[in-house]
Parts: C-alpha cells; structure tokens; sequence
C-alpha cells in the first residue's frame, strides 16, 4: 500500500473570511473553490513553502470546532521568524494559546488559535549551542 498524501480540511463557519484570514497571515493562495446554495463545499489553499490544505463551509455533516465548543485541528507550522507570524495571526483575528518563547526540546514555539477554532503550533528549530551533545 502506497500513501500518496494526506491533506487536511479544515471546517470553518465562514469559510469566505476564513480564506482571507489565511491569505493575510500565511501567504495562502486560492487554488480552487466550489461552492452550493451559497456556502464553500471545497477550496483549496496553497502556501509559498509548496504545502496544501482545504477548508469548507460547515453544514449539517460536519460542524465547525466553534460551534461544537472545543478546538478544532491542530496544527504545525515551521517559519523562519515564529514571532513575527505568531502576532500577524494575533493582529488579524486570532487568540495566543502560549506565547512563542525558546523551549526545552530545542524549538522556538507558541500556539494560535484562529478565529474559526483552528490551533496552529508556530515555531522553529532552534540549532544546538556549538559542543552541545546531540542523540
């Protein structure tokens, strides 16, 4: 058996701002966007960095995170400057989950929470001091 790719598809109340939001904050491009009686059953994002997601307009088979009371996906984004697009997030709508400080596992991480209920783990590897150990 051969995987292919796995993609994620975020359901979002909203998926006209949900598409601008991440247009604002990732770079993300539209690449395709279907929609009945007026909500989006399928559009497609791409980032600079060559990665895919989607997203749909909730609707009676599956609700957005919001509406169900908890969070949605979470996911993880690795970027050169993990402070900078952890506040554009914050600027265009989202909350701060953690705040991005230098954590113990050797990443520079923090987590937003969109405004549709999806989290996002922001972060880069932090390189070892020089002569530091490595398993």
């Amino acid at each position: 058996m051969n995987i292919e790719k796995i993609t994620p598809k975020l359901v979002v109340e909203g998926a006209g701002a949900a598409i601008r939001y991440y247009g604002e904050t990732f770079g993300a491009v539209l690449r395709q966007r279907h929609e009945a009686d007026g909500r989006v059953v399928f559009a497609e994002l791409g980032l600079p960095c060559g990665a895919v997601f989607e997203l749909k307009d909730a609707d009676e088979f599956d609700q957005d995170p919001l509406r169900l009371g908890g969070r949605g996906l979470l996911l993880t984004v690795v970027a050169d400057n993990p402070d900078a697009l952890a506040q554009r997030m914050v600027d265009a709508g989202g909350s701060l989950v953690f705040e991005v400080a230098d954590r113990s596992y050797g990443a520079r991480q923090g987590r937003v929470r969109d405004p549709f209920g999806h989290e996002w783990i922001i972060g880069t590897p932090i390189p070892p001091a020089p002569g530091a150990a490595s398993l």
